[in-house]
């Protein structure tokens, strides 16, 4: 390694190659805030340079792993004390807004948040949106395939990107970067650098796609009874809304406990009800958009389906709203905590739920969950407070083995890293891991891009 180094500090300058506590002052992942235990972390400022870090790293067969925000649950960029770790942090720049072709182009080291600044100064909307936008780059974002708090209406990361520039293990620079939507030229290339964690490539650059900047946002916080009037109420808004709905998110009466307790958020509804969703429909037309919005929730009120409701009657408030969802940082509160990221039919939810409190507490006296998430695509976040550490295996198997039955996903939207790869046969056949397998041997035959993640 350290003759790579030498090379790659004449190169790039020295402060492009960082050792020692330098590296150690770097986060592990979102948890554990420093001790990265990479060898060294080499910051390069173009796709050339990583193009060349990577062709050093593949005639020397050193193993290179991916940094990007730091803020993935998956363990999917740990490096360790014989890896080089690679940032694309001086890589982040949004190198064009177009409103013409509706398109960004940008490096993959900007932060998401930033992209949705540059966006909106255009008129224009990013739709990708989750609680860490302001540390998470755009290069993670389209590693992980990230979803958020829009899928419902605007899909998953590979729904909004167009093109793609990445560097395969070899060095050598594959570039993708369409601004069109039609491109029926036989295999979609990105797609192999989109969800795939940085085993296939590193990402350098992107075109992403942008929508119109929404005019008119509707935003209510309701309480329901049982989880069966959550589920058809989200049948009601999507019918009635004209294609409006953007999300919909659960939260069981636990969630709601923990992020409005005394000192942290004010609850604004009463903290009695056993289900809680946040609904927020956004739109061009005010007029019409708010009749559609208010008659349904009317309708839904009448029925007995939603039992109370707060509406956002300013910006300030719709905030507001949206930060019992999004302040997730409390769950840290939990010790020991376990947190999981699950897909299943929405039908399944509520006894899937009740089965998985039922069996922790079978097997151990206190026992806390907290249960929530993107109910629109049928994505459940699960955080589980028992035992201690030594119960982390019993307790993943508790929560992932009932998703076989109906073949659900260990992961919605984290991606598998180091920590869900045992399990990934719960939801992927064995021909489909094969596919994944040969795909990555036939990209990197020498194993050096982030090694050990995925299968």
């Amino acid at each position: 390694m350290e003759a790579i180094l030498k090379t790659l500090r004449e190169a790039l300058g020295e402060t492009a190659v960082l050792v020692g506590e330098d590296v150690r002052a770097r986060p592990v992942s979102r948890i554990v805030q420093s001790g990265c235990a990479a060898g060294a972390l080499v910051r390069p400022a173009s796709t050339e340079e990583v193009a060349l870090v990577m062709r050093l790293c593949h005639a020397a067969g050193q193993p290179v792993v991916p940094r990007a925000g730091m803020t993935g649950l998956v363990g999917g960029a740990l490096a360790g004390p014989g890896e080089i770790a690679l940032s694309l942090e001086r890589m982040n720049r949004i190198e064009e807004v177009d409103p013409v072709t509706q398109t960004l182009t940008v490096q993959a080291g900007t932060p998401l948040q930033a992209i949705q600044e540059a966006a909106e100064a255009q008129g224009m909307l990013f739709p990708l949106d989750l609680g860490a936008r302001g540390s998470a780059t755009i290069g993670g974002n389209i590693a992980t395939n990230a979803g958020g708090n829009k899928v419902l209406r605007y899909g998953m990361t590979r729904d909004m990107v167009l093109g793609l520039e990445a560097v395969l293990p070899n060095g050598e620079i594959v570039s993708s970067m369409f601004k069109i939507i039609k491109n029926n030229t036989g295999l979609d290339i990105k797609q192999l650098f989109i969800g795939t964690e940085g085993t296939l490539g590193v990402v350098t650059r992107a075109v992403l796609k942008l929508q119109p900047q929404p005019r008119t946002r509707q935003t209510v916080l309701g309480a329901f009874r049982d989880f069966a009037s959550v589920a058809t109420m989200l049948e009601r808004m999507r019918a009635a809304s004209g294609g409006s709905l953007s999300s919909y998110e659960i939260m069981w009466r636990d969630y709601y406990l923990l992020l409005t307790a005394p000192g942290r958020r004010p609850p604004p509804l009463s903290q009695d009800y056993p289900f809680y969703a946040l609904i927020e429909c956004e739109g061009a037309d005010e007029e019409a958009d708010n009749a559609r919005f208010h008659a349904v929730l009317e309708d839904c009120m009448e029925s007995g389906l939603m039992v109370d409701a707060v509406i956002a009657q300013s910006e300030a408030e719709r905030i507001d709203l949206w930060r019992i969802r999004d302040d997730v940082h409390y769950l840290r509160t939990l010790d020991p905590l376990f947190v999981f990221d699950i897909s299943l039919p929405i039908t399944a939810m509520a006894d899937y739920v009740d089965h998985l409190r039922a069996e922790l507490q079978r097997r151990w006296q206190a026992v806390t969950l907290i249960s929530y998430g993107h109910l629109g695509d049928g994505n459940l976040h699960i955080a589980v407070s028992c035992g201690s550490v030594a119960d982390k295996a019993e307790i993943e198997r508790l929560v992932y083995e009932p998703l076989r039955a109906f073949r659900g996903s260990v992961s919605a939207e984290h991606g598998i890293g180091v920590d869900k790869k045992k399990y990934l046969n719960f939801t992927r056949t064995e021909q489909e891991i094969a596919v994944m397998r040969a795909v990555k041997v036939a990209i990197d035959p020498k194993n050096i891009l982030n090694p050990g993640k995925i299968c």
